[in-house]
């Protein structure tokens, strides 16, 4: 499953949120690649991927899109990342 993690300038917390969820897909045994992006390059390239996390704040930047688009409040809780991967398990 290919995810793409997406904040506002595609460096900072988005890198945080990748390492969450790279963890998470692991605890969960899902096979992952997961990619970073900043918002404005994101809608460009989310249809390249099976799903996007990113912050409630960012979710309308990428309205349009047919990848499915999960918003994640908290980068570091793992318990909310949880919650988004297994419904794609």
């Amino acid at each position: 499953m290919n995810i793409l993690c997406v904040c506002g300038n595609g460096i900072g917390t988005s890198v945080l949120l990748k390492v969450n969820v790279e963890a998470v897909a692991a605890d969960l045994d899902m096979d992952v690649n997961v990619t970073t992006s900043d918002a404005g390059s994101a809608k460009g390239t989310a249809n390249m991927n099976d799903l996007v996390l990113t912050s409630p704040q960012l979710a309308p930047e990428l309205e349009g899109t047919t990848t499915p688009v999960e918003t994640v409040k908290n980068f570091m809780d793992k318990d909310e990342i949880t919650t988004i991967l297994e419904k794609y398990a």
